[in-house]
């Protein structure tokens, strides 16, 4: 598969450390994974944020946040999939990032 290129905020973040990370991230995770025909770019934001509320990995959860909003959802439907994680995932974490979300959600208003 051809790599397609993705500017992403890794380059920002992480250009002058690891630029071969950001390569990595702009090519292949969001260039050829997420740019994969078998999934709706929203369905992968909800496993996205599935998956980080599941592993309470909240740092990179506010650019997903945002990112899923790119993708058409909305933050009632946000909100929701992150109460319905609270049953699966833990309610701590569930927590955690329903703060991530209103902080989010916040600054946009």
């Amino acid at each position: 598969m051809k790599h397609r290129k993705f500017k992403s905020t890794a380059r920002e973040s992480f250009g002058d450390i690891a630029p071969a990370f950001v390569r990595y991230s702009e090519e292949v995770l969001f260039g050829d994974v997420w740019r994969r025909e078998q999934l709706s770019l929203r369905e992968r934001s909800l496993l996205t944020i599935s998956a980080l509320v599941a592993g309470g990995l909240t740092e990179q959860l506010s650019y997903h946040l945002r990112l899923a909003k790119e993708n058409g959802l909305n933050e009632e439907e946000l909100i929701e999939a992150l109460t319905h994680l609270a049953f699966y995932a833990g309610w701590p974490r569930a927590a955690s990032a329903i703060q991530v979300a209103k902080e989010v959600f916040e600054v946009n208003i």
